[in-house]
């Protein structure tokens, strides 16, 4: 197993930008992308989740870790459209419009197909991938209408590969992909870029609570660097992809893997 890197300090690809991350407030991808944003240069970042205290202890703690004092938070479902509809109009609002959006909410699981119900089936797909359509909807009009913007959604290389017991979230994140591809064509006319990440395994708390110890090595052990990926490594690629340094990249998902796609 290769060491981990040297984490990489910001070199201001967000410099001027405001910044919206859904599920952003855990220990996951979705709070090291928060951080990130903050350490590339962000002028303006708000995070959303579903807890309120893990809410506003992450926002103190962006504000502490960063120096960023514009760092705002507000509750949301991401499968609720009335939740949806409001932390849009709040982060446009605090923020003076969205340049970024990271579409970050999503939920997993392990159940085999024959014993999965429908409740099972549909919560996964109506959080993970309805949720980024909810937001991806809400969100766009008011970045065409500016004729700027980006959205980076949260995919998995599952939505290529076949994993058992995980066929709940792998169509969900194949959908990830087809959103992002289509809605990325509609949006291009308007100036507005979408993308998605698609990382392979990033270990985080949550994810060591939802599935057993012997897959989570099992997984790190195919990966070429023979470890799973830090959260943060994943938050780099999107970062990238937020930048304007990705300024011709649209309807692309990008693995972040250390395998073949």
């Amino acid at each position: 197993m290769t060491q981990v890197p040297q984490y990489v300090e910001g070199h201001g690809l967000l410099k001027g930008k405001s910044v919206l991350i859904t599920a952003a407030a855990g220990a996951g991808i979705g709070f090291s992308a928060a951080k990130r944003a903050a350490e590339e240069g962000c002028r303006a970042l708000m995070i959303s989740d579903i807890h309120p205290g893990r809410l506003e202890a992450a926002i103190e703690k962006l504000k502490a870790e960063t120096g960023l004092s514009q760092v705002y938070g507000q509750l949301c479902d991401v499968s609720n459209e009335e939740q949806v509809q409001s932390l849009i109009s709040a982060a446009e609002s605090a923020l003076g419009g969205v340049d970024v959006l990271i579409n970050n909410a999503g939920l997993g699981g392990q159940k085999a197909v024959v014993d999965m119900t429908d409740t099972e089936w549909s919560r996964v797909l109506d959080i993970t991938l309805t949720g980024t359509f909810r937001m991806t909807r809400a969100m766009l009009p008011h970045m065409q209408n500016r004729g700027r913007g980006v959205i980076v959604n949260n995919a998995s290389v599952l939505g290529w590969r076949a994993q058992k017991e995980q066929a709940h979230y792998a169509a969900a994140k194949a959908g990830v992909m087809a959103l992002t591809r289509c809605s990325a064509l509609e949006a291009a006319e308007y100036g507005v870029r979408i993308n998605a990440v698609s990382p392979s395994i990033a270990l985080h708390e949550f994810l060591k609570k939802a599935s057993s110890e012997e897959l989570l090595k099992q997984l790190s052990s195919k990966e070429a660097f023979g470890r799973a990926a830090e959260v943060w490594e994943v938050a780099n690629v999107m970062m990238f992809l937020a930048s304007d340094y990705a300024s011709y990249m649209t309807g692309e998902v990008v693995p972040v893997s250390s395998q073949r796609a």
